[in-house]
């Protein structure tokens, strides 16, 4: 447990390790500061959606361990609104530590713990650091473990971003369905082997564009089907071990509330503590999907290359000037981003297989890298589908 003392424009905190400066305005405290100077890797910060998933965790233990009594109410109460400033988007900038951190993701769950018990302490009229009141360990972690707490937090993070994907999807099936009507008539050259076969319409082509974009969306749709069982309530192994019995009936239907999704318990908590095969079905659907929409992407570059001296079957919509040596010239730069973002999520499955195989025993530890790469993968998607 960390403790704290205070001289004017900082406050200094203690652990096992020893005692640190931390400014007397920041919400983070000693556990998230070490992170940050262990682990200086990506240069990027936590993702919005983890930061409010782990805000949803914090909030259902603490209404949980309430429901338990084994936390006061007014303590509950103080911690949920911490909570509820980070799904506010509030205090964001008090997650300091990277992504890609070993611990399992201690770091990124004590960051939590304190930048929360910090604004517990402030909605009590306490200062910042006053553990021995609102405590990151004792309260706001009380009855959880990283490795329960976090993969939660994963899951609800990773549903809530296939969520905003799989919607602009529907908006791409949608506007391969449109293209397959207007182009029904036209007919074209039909090319296997990049040699010239049989006639066919344009309108085909896109017609069997929307076909495989809606199976994507059926795939990527049935592995989110299983980010729905959430761990929370294991603690450290699975076996819940320092958590009140009645908390761990009680908290995953507080989490279902909170977050608005139909969470359940995993059935058996140990195997949702140790595995992590839910993450790369769901990377590996995403790879998939890529993998149709690059070959899609490669169909229009070749449709539209020319204009005089190749196939020059369609004029994509030009988005900016394509040389600074050739007048005129325009590129199909929306296909070629389209190819790099599926190169991207390729990459990043295989980032994900790769530590999915590492676990060992009771915990993956490799989770870190695995949300960093998921997320980024169903981002990078979404917005190239925009």
């Amino acid at each position: 447990m960390s403790k704290s003392s205070f001289h004017g424009s900082v406050r200094l905190e203690s652990d096992s390790l020893g005692t640190r400066e931390i400014p007397s305005a920041a919400y983070y405290g000693i556990h998230a500061l070490r992170g940050r100077e262990n682990f200086p890797i990506t240069g990027e910060a936590v993702s919005g959606a983890l930061i409010e998933a782990i805000a949803m965790v914090k909030k259902a233990a603490a209404l949980a361990n309430a429901d338990a009594s084994r936390l006061s109410a007014e303590l509950a109460q103080a911690i949920a609104q911490g909570c509820d400033r980070l799904l506010a988007g509030e205090l964001h900038e008090h997650f300091i530590v990277d992504p890609i951190q070993g611990g399992a993701g201690t770091s990124f769950n004590m960051n939590a713990n304190e930048v929360i018990a910090n604004a517990a302490l402030e909605a009590l009229g306490a200062e910042k650091g006053d553990y021995a009141r609102v405590s990151p360990l004792n309260h706001v972690n009380m009855g959880q473990s990283t490795n329960d707490a976090v993969p939660s937090a994963i899951h609800i993070a990773t549903i809530n971003k296939l969520d905003s994907l799989l919607a602009e999807m529907g908006l791409l099936s949608a506007a391969f369905a449109d293209c397959a009507e207007r182009f029904k008539d036209l007919i074209k050259m039909g090319r296997t082997h990049l040699q010239d076969a049989v006639p066919i319409r344009l309108g085909q082509e896109f017609n069997a564009y929307k076909q495989v974009c809606n199976r994507d969306i059926e795939r990527i749709a049935w592995s989110r089907k299983e980010l729905l069982e959430v761990n929370l309530g294991a603690t450290a192994v699975g076996t819940g071990l320092n958590a009140d019995k009645f908390y761990v009936e009680r908290v995953v239907t507080r989490l279902a509330e909170i977050s608005g999704l139909p969470l359940r318990p995993v059935a058996d908590l140990v195997d949702g503590t140790q595995n992590s095969d839910c993450y790369t079905v769901v990377s590996s659907s995403l790879k998939v999907c890529m993998l149709n929409m690059s070959k899609i992407a490669n169909d229009l570059r070749l449709m539209a290359s020319g204009p005089r001296c190749g196939f020059g079957e369609l004029l994509l919509p030009p988005r900016q000037s394509g040389s600074s040596i050739m007048p005129g010239k325009v590129n199909p730069v929306m296909a070629e981003v389209l190819n790099q973002v599926a190169f991207q999520v390729i990459g990043n499955d295989l980032a994900v297989s790769m530590a999915s195989e590492a676990g060992q025993f009771e915990l993956n530890v490799m989770e870190p890298v695995i949300t960093r790469n998921l997320l980024e993968s169903i981002k990078i998607m979404r917005n190239v589908f925009a």
